[in-house]
């Protein structure tokens, strides 16, 4: 399931609805990124998240194909919020059910490193001297290609 909103969630409920009946799933691996109240030294008092409403959706639904594809899970879910968020809000909850964890935790891994390169949302950082437009990092840029890496061998 793919859900963009502005709406606040609790993750820990999200995943107790999402993993609830599903006695066949073996493993539940889970990731929650969170607004940090700093980042390259400064404090951030909130982040804006803007999307495209159609377009995001069909975007996420793309990359959460891919890992089904790749991964053998039984379900996958991503929240992931947009609007303006304060620090210690969650931004997204990435989750995937299977039998065992190793395709678990690599589907929710997989999953947040795309999102984070690919997923069209525009960040911005705001602090009390300012905002600022922030691009995905250097590592997540790499964190990502190491997949493209492994579908060459």
């Amino acid at each position: 399931m793919i859900r963009v909103t502005q709406d606040p969630f609790d993750p820990y409920a999200e995943t107790a609805a999402f993993q609830s009946g599903r006695s066949e799933a073996g493993a539940l691996a889970t990731f929650v990124g969170s607004v940090r109240d700093s980042a390259h030294g400064g404090e951030v008092s909130a982040l804006e998240l803007e999307a495209y409403p159609g377009f995001t959706e069909k975007q996420i639904e793309a990359i959460d194909a891919a890992a089904r594809e790749r991964f053998d899970v039984i379900d996958t879910l991503v929240i992931h919020r947009h609007g303006r968020m304060g620090p210690g809000e969650p931004i997204v909850l990435v989750a995937a059910l299977s039998l065992h964890r190793r395709e678990a935790l690599e589907c929710v891994d997989y999953l947040m490193d795309r999102l984070k390169t690919e997923a069209p949302f525009w960040k911005k950082e705001i602090r009390p001297d300012g905002a600022e437009w922030i691009e995905p990092r250097g590592d997540d840029v790499e964190a990502r290609s190491r997949w493209e890496k492994e579908d060459t061998k």
